[in-house]
């Protein structure tokens, strides 16, 4: 018990120092105007680089990447299909289209899949 406790404290100690010399080490950057503006083949953005983007656009992609995880879950219940109980399997299969429809309803009753309000 007492080796377990004088390795955690080198381990501990080790790791510190280890922080401490990267700090000391690392390269230090200095923000200058070029630097931080955005590249534009060497010219001065006429405008600002930091456009806000649509929160609907951000809706769109989340609505999306759940319908593509949602895919990724049916596609394992075909080969599934002549290993396992086919009445549980139905069971199964049907409470998760049911769930799904039920979001993709919900989703449309909100107007949540119409690109332009």
């Amino acid at each position: 018990m007492l080796l377990i406790i004088y390795f955690s404290i080198i381990i501990i100690i080790l790791s510190n120092f280890m922080m401490l010399l990267s700090m000391i080490l690392s390269k230090k950057s200095f923000n200058d105007r070029e630097k931080c503006s955005p590249f534009e083949c060497g010219f001065d953005p006429k405008s600002s680089a930091r456009i806000p983007f649509s929160l609907h656009f951000f809706l769109i992609t989340m609505i999306f990447l759940i319908f593509d995880v949602e895919i990724a879950l049916i596609f394992p219940m075909i080969p599934i299909f002549k290993l396992v109980n086919f009445q549980i399997w139905t069971k199964t299969t049907l409470f998760f289209f049911i769930v799904l429809l039920i979001g993709l309803y919900h989703e449309w009753n909100q107007n949540m899949l119409n690109w332009t309000n």
